[in-house]
């Protein structure tokens, strides 16, 4: 399972999304990977920010758009207790 949270430099809500996802791990024990969609596509990734750069911050599950704007957190919870084993 893998979990991303995209985000910008100086988005506020995405700093507001990274301490609510940095607690929900925390609980469950899993890890979550964090892209600036800016420095992405700085480093050669300009598709991550085409596709996502319009509604930030972005919660990806297993690669797929989970949730954006915000933490839908007992979503969240719920699919990741969903994938374990």
């Amino acid at each position: 399972m893998s979990l991303t949270l995209l985000t910008r430099a100086g988005c506020s809500a995405c700093a507001t999304a990274r301490a609510e996802l940095a607690r929900i791990c925390a609980d469950l024990g899993v890890e979550f990977d964090e892209v600036d969609v800016d420095r992405a596509a700085d480093d050669g990734d300009p598709m991550v920010r085409a596709e996502f750069g319009d509604r930030l911050p972005v919660v990806l599950l297993d690669d797929e758009e989970h949730s954006y704007w915000e933490v839908d957190e007992p979503r969240l919870r719920a699919d990741i207790a969903s994938r374990r084993p």
